[in-house]
């Protein structure tokens, strides 16, 4: 499936929840929102494959992908359009065979050691960062800044998406780091109004 990392939403259950993560993601996507990730590490797999089953309907059209956050069981379950992997998760070359050819398939990057060792070959894309510490992801690695982004992405053969505490305001930078887009969490979900949240980012 084609796919655009221009502004890619990762879903947080728990910043979604006084709007509803369904919302959430249907007003995003009216943004500008162009890639979206399910991501929950509490829910169950049963859970997360009814979540992403109605995600996939509701996006059905739309041409925006679903992508699932580490769990392959759930991807294959919900017929979700790839799977993102880190560095401790799900192997690539596991998930690449598990999903085919045509599923759009991500890794987290953080170190210039971790992109030499990556299957490239495997892949479609990466995300590089974080860019700054971020309260979504307690456990992240050490930022990398946008001078760190550049050098990822110089590196770099594949399609790059930057995470880790972005906003709107921080386009500029991403785009003359040479990343191809923004992926965000808070910057949209739990904000009063996803639409403008997204529309903020494609504006900017």
């Amino acid at each position: 499936m084609p796919f655009d990392l221009a502004l890619y939403l990762v879903t947080d259950a728990a910043l979604c929840a006084e709007t509803g993560l369904e919302a959430t993601v249907e007003a995003a996507v009216k943004g500008g929102v162009t890639m979206v990730q399910l991501r929950d590490k509490h829910a169950s797999d049963e859970a997360m494959i009814a979540q992403a089953t109605r995600l996939k309907a509701l996006l059905e059209g739309s041409g925006v992908p679903l992508i699932i956050n580490d769990r392959l069981s759930v991807a294959i379950a919900s017929g979700a359009d790839g799977l993102h992997v880190g560095q401790s998760d799900t192997a690539v070359q596991e998930a690449r065979a598990a999903l085919g050819p045509q599923a759009i398939l991500g890794l987290s990057i953080n170190t210039l050691a971790q992109l030499r060792d990556a299957p490239i070959a495997q892949l479609d894309y990466v995300g590089l960062g974080p860019i700054f510490a971020t309260a979504s992801k307690q456990d992240h690695a050490r930022p990398i800044g946008f001078e760190g982004l550049a050098e990822l992405v110089r590196a770099c053969p594949l399609p790059s998406v930057a995470i880790g505490g972005l906003k709107a305001q921080h386009a500029a930078q991403v785009s003359a780091a040479g990343a191809q887009g923004m992926a965000v969490i808070s910057a949209i979900c739990g904000q009063p109004d996803p639409y403008r949240a997204a529309l903020a980012f494609r504006a900017s």
